[in-house]
């Protein structure tokens, strides 16, 4: 089973508006609202891989139970750990020129509620894989989903925590099924720049030195690298337009794991990594099965190294 930790989910309330304008009436052209949050984001990408996940975390009020009921009606198994404020609100606003993000602070959590949310882990089996990312709540500490992972281990399961900078660096020694940093994160990991893509590679085998099994070094226009001890794999863009990237990262990181999950193939994975990242670009919001599968014949992926 794939278990999803979202420490901090939220409603992301999307406003398209013909033009921002601050300190007067503005009218809205259209809206949406959705359950936001990076791990409720890849249970979303599993559910319509058909792929069956468990999304846990801390939700509250009404808000939360939005949230719920949307990943209940996606037939995502919710094993929320109720609090008593309520789940935050992020406002997304989008004009013809820019986009203006107003992010809500998120609920307090109690000792006693991380505990009900442990509770939920001591049920993990060998074989099992829980990815943790997103923002934390004001109180809890930067090291909560690190904390989490000798838990994790104790029950032989694999863990992925999507992060950057030395937050990354800092689980590579706990062998992290994989990671996932763009070609700017990775240099900036190694305090450098890349002339060319032997050395995007060779850093990306440093992180596997230091524990990482597998890397995905995604690069925008120019695909994605997949390096593992023994080879690298480029795996390229399908065309389309690219529409949103908010939550393509997280659709990668799904098709990668839940994939790998079935079947251990991780060039299986890497292809339905990419297709899945690539659908969510070309889409208003996360990526839909129809278009995983419009996308997956487009893929090609070519050893390089």
């Amino acid at each position: 089973m794939i278990y999803t930790i979202t420490a901090n989910p939220s409603i992301d309330y999307v406003i398209q508006l013909e033009k921002l304008n601050t300190g007067n009436v503005n009218r809205v052209q259209s809206d949406v609202k959705l359950p936001g949050g990076k791990g409720i984001n890849v249970s979303r990408i599993l559910a319509e891989l058909a792929l069956p996940s468990v999304a846990l975390g801390f939700v509250g009020g009404f808000t939360g139970q939005f949230i719920q009921n949307k990943l209940n009606n996606a037939s995502i198994d919710c094993r929320f750990t109720e609090v008593e404020e309520d789940t935050r609100i992020n406002v997304k606003l989008k004009d013809s020129v820019e986009e203006t993000e107003i992010n809500g602070q998120g609920p307090h959590i109690s000792a006693g509620t991380v505990d009900n949310l442990k509770q939920q882990l001591a049920k993990l089996e060998a074989g099992d894989i829980v990815f943790m990312s997103g923002s934390l709540p004001p109180n809890l500490p930067a090291s909560f989903y690190k904390d989490l992972i000798p838990m994790i281990q104790a029950h032989n399961a694999e863990f992925v925590i999507d992060t950057t900078g030395q937050a990354l660096l800092d689980t590579l020694a706990e062998k992290p099924l994989v990671i996932k940093p763009n070609h700017h994160e990775l240099a900036e990991l190694f305090d450098t720049q890349f002339a060319n893509q032997g050395e995007i590679i060779a850093a990306g085998r440093k992180l596997l030195d230091k524990g990482a099994q597998h890397v995905l070094v995604s690069m925008a226009g120019d695909g994605a690298l997949l390096i593992t001890p023994d080879h690298a794999y480029l795996g390229g863009t399908p065309k389309g337009t690219v529409i949103n990237s908010v939550g393509a990262g997280d659709s990668m990181i799904a098709g990668f794991v839940g994939t790998f999950a079935q079947h251990h193939d991780a060039l299986a994975a890497f292809k339905t990594s990419l297709a899945c990242g690539s659908a969510t670009a070309f889409s208003e919001d996360l990526a839909t099965s129809a278009k995983i599968n419009e996308l997956l014949p487009q893929i090609e992926i070519t050893q390089v190294d």
